[in-house]
């Protein structure tokens, strides 16, 4: 299965965010997307998942044997930065809402407790309502969802940031597991996550994605390469 982006344009006003922006995303590998604050690595995220509508270009899917169609948005799971959840519902009854309206979609269905335990919300959390969930929490709940139904195509924002060590090592493994099966595609500013994390490294800078070399992404100089590709990016 690949994931095609090909010459994607986007603009806000005046301000271009996304020029002829093309790469061809390959099933079982992790992707870092790296971009300075304002460089448009959500704009992407958002025009790959549907949520923002480009002025030109594509997005489609191809899987083995099959031409390219375009993509069905419902394939793809996004973990946003600020997490969306339903906050007037417990932790307890979003998952059962969620895995209701989504049992033809779901393989190796676990307990609902069983989820919890995988990230680590405690028991007495699991029946609170979300509204006092942390944002860390809030965070967890919107990745639960990827495990229940595991989509094709995962574009994670900024998703580990704000998770403790511990569960943060544990998701990292949870992807690594998961990615044979699927395209991830991981946006974070922390280089360290990147290397740790991606098999690739893409940069967003001046309207612009490209790929870094992988001989940069292996070397003990990484960081200041890749700030010296990001120097001249724009800024919110």
């Amino acid at each position: 299965m690949k994931l095609l982006i090909e010459n994607l344009e986007k603009s806000y006003g005046e301000k271009q965010v996304l020029k002829k922006a093309s790469f061809t995303f390959q099933k079982g590998k992790i992707y870092g997307l790296l971009g300075r604050n304002g460089a448009g690595k959500t704009t992407l995220f958002n025009c790959i998942s549907g949520e923002t509508k480009y002025e030109s270009g594509s997005v489609s899917i191809m899987c083995e044997g099959q031409a390219a169609k375009e993509i069905d948005y419902r394939k793809v799971g996004y973990v946003f930065s600020d997490p969306v959840i339903p906050e007037f519902l417990t932790g307890y009854e979003f998952l059962k809402f969620y895995i209701d309206i989504n049992k033809d979609k779901i393989e190796n269905l676990l307990t609902i407790d069983e989820y919890f335990d995988i990230i680590k919300i405690k028991n007495e959390d699991r029946y609170r309502l979300m509204k006092g969930y942390s944002h860390g929490m809030k965070n967890k709940m919107q990745m639960v969802c990827l495990l229940i139904t595991q989509p094709p195509v995962i574009l994670l924002d900024e998703p580990l940031t704000s998770f403790d060590v511990v569960v943060a090592l544990e998701i990292k493994n949870l992807l690594k597991k998961m990615k044979s099966e699927h395209i991830i595609i991981f946006s974070t500013h922390i280089l360290q996550l990147a290397t740790d994390l991606c098999d690739e490294i893409l940069v967003l800078n001046n309207c612009i994605l490209e790929e870094v070399d992988s001989e940069i992404l292996k070397s003990a100089e990484f960081e200041e390469k890749i700030m010296e590709i990001l120097k001249e990016g724009g800024n919110d």
